[in-house]
């Protein structure tokens, strides 16, 4: 793990802060910002987005997925876990804290958008990071390879009708129009742009051209989220600094969700027997979010200055520290599985 994955959250921390100070310093600048849009998507929001996911998309190999049938228990957990039971128990836990635990500290409209943002982070399935809780615990990378392609696939046509789904259960206004607009920008053209480059760098199959720009790309993803959290909480800081309990109350149920998801995963892939190489990787993608795109679609649904917006990146803070916990544990439990 590279210096910036190891401290993320610190990195996260920093921008936060940063972000909180200067948007009381100078909110003019960031109003100006945020002015810049065009069909509900921030424009320079949207650059940072891309700067994010697209070296994410270019290291996703789609020939992988015709090794699927070899062992197939290890995709079926995971496309289980994140299609049919990880969106709607996010869904759930965020109405249970925000229309009923907390209800009587937040607003209905507040908690309509901080329920719709843990909804987009329970729909969006991790696709980069899980590669680093794969080496961490040991996992076969093919294995994990295949299965974050096959979820980019699903990706691509069951997140917008999930989304709004969840949304319309939870009595959200969804804006169709805007939704597909960006998953159209989120998932369909980044991942059409690194098929395209992906094929292109490796045409010798030897991974080292692709390899080298994808390295070359990193510091401008590094650059890319960070910047997208630090204009985030610019644009909230009058309400961080009236309400810092806000953050508290987004994280908790995040908190659960997330330990609780992959205590799902884990005790099915033991009972299942799936040796440790396949099992953890699977519930470490399970488990985590892609939390760049719902960062994305919560800004293009409700704003910038929206909670949806704020619990998605609260999201980013509270996932690194939790998934190094569950790294952790994986590892100490590795005499559980087969080998």
């Amino acid at each position: 793990m590279g210096l910036f994955e190891r401290y993320l959250s610190l990195w996260v921390a920093l921008c936060i802060a940063g972000g909180v100070l200067l948007g009381n310093l100078a909110p003019e600048v960031f109003n100006t910002l945020a002015e810049l849009q065009y069909a509900q998507v921030n424009l320079v929001v949207a650059v940072l987005i891309w700067l994010m996911i697209y070296p994410m998309m270019i290291q996703v190999d789609f020939g992988a997925i015709k090794n699927i049938g070899q062992k197939p228990k290890g995709i079926i957990l995971t496309l289980v876990v994140n299609w049919l039971i990880k969106p709607f128990s996010m869904a759930l836990l965020g109405w249970l804290f925000f229309t009923v635990i907390f209800s009587d500290w937040v607003d209905a409209q507040s908690a309509s958008e901080y329920i719709a943002g843990m909804i987009l982070l329970g729909v969006a399935p991790c696709t980069a990071m899980v590669f680093v809780w794969s080496q961490l615990t040991k996992g076969d990378p093919n294995y994990t390879l295949v299965q974050v392609s096959l979820n980019d696939i699903i990706m691509v046509f069951a997140f917008a009708p999930l989304t709004a789904l969840l949304l319309g259960i939870s009595d959200i206004q969804v804006p169709w129009q805007t939704l597909l607009l960006s998953v159209l920008l989120y998932v369909v053209i980044p991942l059409v742009a690194g098929i395209v480059t992906r094929k292109w760098l490796d045409s010798e199959d030897n991974h080292q051209r692709l390899n080298g720009f994808v390295s070359a790309l990193k510091p401008w993803s590094i650059l890319g989220l960070l910047a997208t959290v630090l204009l985030l909480f610019a644009l909230q800081a009058t309400t961080i600094l009236a309400q810092p309990s806000v953050i508290l109350m987004i994280a908790i149920p995040l908190l659960l969700q997330t330990y609780g998801i992959f205590a799902i995963s884990y005790f099915a892939a033991k009972k299942w027997r799936l040796p440790h190489n396949i099992a953890a990787p699977a519930c470490m993608i399970g488990t985590s979010n892609f939390f760049e795109l719902a960062v994305a679609v919560a800004i293009s649904l409700f704003g910038l200055h929206s909670g949806a917006a704020l619990a998605t990146v609260v999201g980013v803070l509270v996932e690194v520290p939790v998934m190094l916990s569950l790294v952790w544990f994986a590892n100490r439990t590795r005499h559980w599985f087969s080998s």
